[in-house]
């Protein structure tokens, strides 16, 4: 069984006090993860160490970068190095979000800047893929999709390959009033797992967990996580909610 994940995206949202009362309401459901799975919550980075803190005693829960940026140290103000994130034991971080992709610029090849520092730093990027509305309305989101991997990741050897998770979003079914059907997310799941195949082995493509990003709720989480190429989701607005995140948890592979 590949990694099963759930990830926590709190994007920037809730004080430092909400955030921990989160963490802890989350933890009191006591879910004892298998040893393929994993809850993950990219928290603002202000509430890393805390969310280490809190997260550090159980097992297969971890904190989460929501960014880093391409470069390990120097004069860019604002910025958050992965060696910054390496230094206070951070082993997961979002990498090309669709929201950083649209309000901040980053492209493909930035993104490939990232996903080597955070490996060089021992962190998993949780590496962000998916098409907006215009793409999909022309019927090309499997070309689109395939040359943000292209671009983004396929400049890695097997073995670092190995090391970084994927999240589909379907920026399209995002605040659009459009929604993203079960089988379009396995659709495109399994097309992103051929597109890996094909460039490295079918072997290595069916080792790479795959999290869908596309509204995750506690009600549908079962149902798409239980789609063969559905390893997980990356989760928005539901984390945000404990009940709703540990039965997202629950729903785990």
């Amino acid at each position: 069984m590949r990694l099963q994940i759930a990830a926590a995206n709190w994007k920037m949202n809730l004080t430092y006090q909400d955030g921990e009362k989160l963490l802890d309401d989350v933890l009191n459901a006591d879910i004892e993860l298998k040893k393929y799975q994993r809850a993950v919550f990219a928290v603002p980075f202000p509430y890393l160490i805390m969310a280490n803190s809190e997260l550090s005693d159980r097992k297969n829960y971890f904190a989460c970068a929501q960014n880093c940026y391409t470069k390990r140290s120097g004069a860019f103000t604002g910025e958050v190095s992965a060696e910054m994130l390496e230094s206070i034991a951070i082993k997961y971080c979002v990498v090309g979000h669709s929201e950083r992709r649209e309000y901040f610029g980053e492209t493909n090849a930035m993104l490939a800047e990232k996903i080597n520092i955070c490996l060089a730093s021992g962190i998993t990027p949780i590496f962000c893929c998916g098409e907006p509305l215009s793409i999909r309305e022309d019927s090309t989101q499997n070309s689109y999709v395939e040359t943000q991997l292209k671009e983004s990741l396929f400049h890695l050897d097997t073995a670092n390959l190995k090391k970084i998770a994927i999240a589909y979003e379907p920026i399209w079914a995002i605040g659009t009033g459009k929604t993203a059907t079960t089988e379009q997310a396995q659709e495109m799941h399994a097309h992103l797992r051929t597109v890996l195949g094909n460039q490295y082995s079918a072997d290595v493509a069916a080792e790479i967990p795959i999290l869908y990003g596309g509204s995750v709720k506690a009600g549908n989480a079962a149902e798409l996580f239980a789609c063969p190429d559905v390893d997980g989701g990356l989760v928005g607005g539901a984390s945000l909610i404990a009940q709703d995140f540990i039965r997202i948890i629950q729903a785990l592979k």
